[in-house]
C-alpha cells in the first residue's frame, strides 16, 4: 500500500516515482485498496477475491468489457422529471437537474437525448465506461466457481 498515509503533495510525489520508474523499464507491481489511484497510475490490473483471480489486464479493456456504462444528464429545470416513461437504467444519484444512470451498453442515447431534450435545456449528457472501483465490485461479487472436490 504505497499510498497509505501519504497527504496529497506525498501522493504526487509517489506517482511521479512510480510513473518514472516504469518509464525506464522497471516491473513496477504494487497492492492497494485506493483504487482510484490504482485508475490513475496503473494500466493493468489484478484482482484476486477469496485468494482467487476474478478479473485481469489493461484497464480500459476491463472497462470496455464490463457492458455497462454511466449516463450523466443535466436537464435546467427538470428535477429529473424527464426521465418519467423511459426505461432501461437504473438511477444512481439524483441532485436537482443532474442525475447519473447506470446503463446498458446496449441502450439507445438518441431515446434517451430526446426525452432530455423534450423537458428543457440539456446542459449536460456525458456518457462514461465504469471507474475501477465498480468493476472491482462487479468482479468480487460475482458467483466464485466452486473448487473441485465440492469445497469452498
Amino acid at each position: 500500500e504505497p499510498f497509505s498515509g501519504l497527504d496529497p503533495i506525498g501522493i504526487g510525489t509517489m506517482t511521479e516515482v512510480l510513473r518514472e520508474r516504469a518509464v525506464a523499464g522497471v516491473g513496477v507491481v504494487f497492492s492497494s485498496h485506493q483504487l482510484d489511484l490504482v485508475e490513475d497510475v496503473c494500466e493493468d490490473v489484478v484482482i484476486i477475491s477469496r485468494g482467487r483471480v476474478v478479473a485481469a489486464g489493461g484497464i480500459d479493456e476491463l472497462k470496455a468489457a464490463s457492458g455497462r456504462r454511466h449516463l450523466d444528464v443535466e436537464v435546467a429545470g427538470s428535477g429529473g422529471a424527464w426521465l418519467d416513461g423511459t426505461n432501461h437504467h437504473q438511477v444512481i444519484e439524483r441532485d436537482g437537474d443532474r442525475v447519473r444512470l447506470l446503463v446498458d451498453e446496449s441502450v439507445d442515447l438518441d431515446v434517451l437525448l430526446a426525452a432530455a431534450r423534450a423537458a428543457g435545456e440539456v446542459r449536460r449528457f456525458s456518457y462514461e465506461p465504469p471507474r475501477l472501483s465498480e468493476l472491482f465490485m462487479e468482479a468480487v461479487q460475482a458467483p466464485q466457481p466452486a473448487k473441485p472436490g465440492g469445497g469452498q
